[in-house]
């Protein structure tokens, strides 16, 4: 089987691909936001390093967030687009599993939060446990930096935080007493592979956001005209 992962759910933009003959290749793009632009060319440029066709795909991996609202639009509105023209199947990932998974697999073990950046000086968490495998110890959910910080500084226990999220609120994480920051700016590509090769294929994505688009809430919030 041939699978392709898109990975859109941060300023980073990423994919990967694993061919029926087990070959696997990922593509890390900057850190620009530019998803638009960035994407479907990745696309074009791995699948010809691996020698396969856009047709040839029988799966596609997309993370569904939570993450940026546009960004996460373009990955699964890309994802759909396979699945329209080469009836590739789909399979939906989140990114804060994505981080766990990729932290789990680059050696990391003990808990974990993982953290999103969601702008407006928020963040999306969720916490694992990193042991003999990936198990989620809460549902994700928007938090402020500094109440996650604070809250496992009075918990006392050993934690690793990752994620563009832990990366940009460095500073309040690194003050925890017990933490450690694990550098993943960008949900992995191959970790994202991995997970959705084994997961059954889905009818429909449903986007993760949590929360409004940013568009939305500052209209809402807009103060009318006097």
């Amino acid at each position: 089987m041939n699978i392709l992962a898109i990975e859109t759910a941060t300023p980073g933009c990423a994919m990967a691909v694993r061919t029926s003959e087990g070959v696997e290749l990922e593509l890390v793009l900057g850190d620009e936001r530019h998803h638009t632009e960035a994407l479907t060319p990745g696309i074009r440029d791995l699948l010809y390093k691996v020698k396969i066709s856009a047709a040839s795909i029988d799966r596609v991996v997309v993370d569904r967030g939570p993450g940026l609202y546009t960004g996460l639009r373009v990955g699964i509105a890309t994802a759909l687009g396979f699945s329209v023209a080469s009836g590739a199947e789909l399979v939906g990932v989140t990114s804060l599993e994505v981080l766990a998974h990729g932290a789990f697999n680059s050696g990391v073990r003990g808990t974990l939060v993982s953290v999103v950046d969601g702008r407006r000086g928020e963040v999306f968490i969720q916490i694992f446990s990193l042991d003999a495998s990936v198990l989620a110890l809460s549902d994700p959910k928007v938090a402020l930096p500094r109440e996650v910080a604070l809250e496992w500084n009075q918990r006392g226990d050993v934690v690793t935080f990752t994620g563009d999220g832990a990366a940009r609120y460095a500073d309040e994480f690194a003050g925890v007493t017990h933490g450690l920051i694990f550098n993943q700016q960008v949900p992995s590509p191959l970790a994202a592979l991995a997970l959705g090769a084994l997961r059954a294929p889905q009818v429909a994505i449903v986007p993760l956001y949590l929360r409004e688009a940013d568009a939305v809430a500052n209209f809402t919030t807009r103060q009318p005209p006097s």
